[in-house]
């Protein structure tokens, strides 16, 4: 099975959210988060294709944790390759800039 790998960009982007997480929200509202996460991780993980095609490039899958984060990856025969976290309340421009410059 494969094996999920976050992007140096996904993993400052995340450790970001999780502490707004848990300094706007709660502790328990961030463990909440990191279970779907986990869960959406696990999904890719398993069925790395079952998460539509990004429209802003067609290498990349975009998988929906919730309302707010979407995770964009791409992969291969032995990794998942998570290449961001985005909130999709921000500019989708700013995805578009951001997808340029990502690397895995």
């Amino acid at each position: 099975m494969r094996t999920v790998v976050l992007s140096k960009t996904a993993a400052k982007k995340l450790e970001i959210l999780l502490k707004y997480l848990e300094l706007e929200w709660s502790e328990k509202v961030k463990h909440n988060f990191i279970e779907k996460l986990d869960n959406s991780a696990e999904q890719i993980r398993r069925y790395p294709q079952s998460c539509e095609k990004s429209q802003l490039k067609p290498e990349l899958h975009r998988c929906v944790v919730s309302k707010q984060t979407t995770l964009y990856y791409t992969f291969d025969t032995k990794r998942i390759y998570i290449l961001t976290i985005f909130d999709n309340r921000m500019n989708p421009k700013k995805l578009k800039e951001e997808t340029k410059q990502i690397t895995k």
